[in-house]
């Protein structure tokens, strides 16, 4: 079961969410020559990135970022790319390594072949409100997928959240498929930590923590890692 993390508001759970990330960042740095972390683009982590962005004692300069998955579709310099939402939030602002960005028209083995390169340390993911983690939706999604990462079509509840969070003016406007990195690759990494506020999550968070393991909740993969810590705000918890 996740370890489960509850505080007050966004801005709080951003907070300690971004402190143990970094924490466990400045651990891994100091034993290995190198750390890899796959980033997830959603309005849902703003406050964690923010406050990483900021924390103390990280050699971002040995840090390698990947992100999980993008949209087929979009212009380049179209804002609402997640490697170019990442880029404002993170990727510009700190000096990693390496940062690999999806590129949608390329073969999505060629991603799958930098991610397998070495393992990864960190995720730092959300969950959607059809509870998919990155964009494997309840219709595409597959707890033993053989690939490491895929083209998935996007299911409706996913497009919509796509509009909720303010990424896109309607409907209409969200692409209907993307690139994705899949639940087994996503759980292949050594550490996760699941940022998820906001009402609007809240069932999504039920049902990841108490629904059958299954690709009908995708959410509930989490609970078959062994290092894996959700952070809420009080509107996301279940439980309050």
């Amino acid at each position: 079961m996740p370890g489960v993390r509850s505080f007050p508001d966004r801005a709080a759970m951003g907070a300690a969410a971004a402190a143990d990330i970094a924490e466990e960042l400045r651990s891994r740095l100091s034993a290995q020559g190198a750390v890899r972390v796959i980033f997830a683009a959603a309005p849902s982590q703003s406050d964690m990135l923010d406050r990483l962005v900021a924390a103390p004692g990280v050699d971002w300069t040995r840090v390698t970022a990947f992100h999980m998955d993008e949209y087929i579709g979009l212009a380049a310099d179209d804002p609402a790319r997640f490697a170019n939402w990442l880029d404002r939030a993170i990727f510009t602002r700190l000096p990693f390594a390496e940062v690999h960005r999806i590129d949608p028209e390329a073969d999505p083995a060629t991603y799958a072949k930098l991610l397998a390169e070495a393992p990864i340390d960190v995720v730092c993911l959300g969950i959607g409100q059809n509870g998919h983690l990155a964009f494997n939706d309840p219709p595409v999604a597959d707890l033993d997928d053989p690939e490491d990462v895929k083209i998935v079509e996007l299911d409706r509840t996913c497009r919509q959240q796509q509009v909720d969070d303010g990424a896109f003016p309607t409907f209409a406007d969200v692409p209907t498929h993307a690139v994705t990195l899949t639940i087994p690759r996503l759980l292949n990494a050594t550490r996760l930590f699941c940022v998820v506020p906001g009402a609007a999550k809240r069932q999504a968070v039920e049902q990841a923590l108490h629904a059958p393991i299954s690709a009908a909740d995708p959410a509930t993969a989490l609970r078959t890692h062994p290092d894996v810590t959700l952070y809420l705000d009080a509107e996301a918890d279940p439980r309050g």
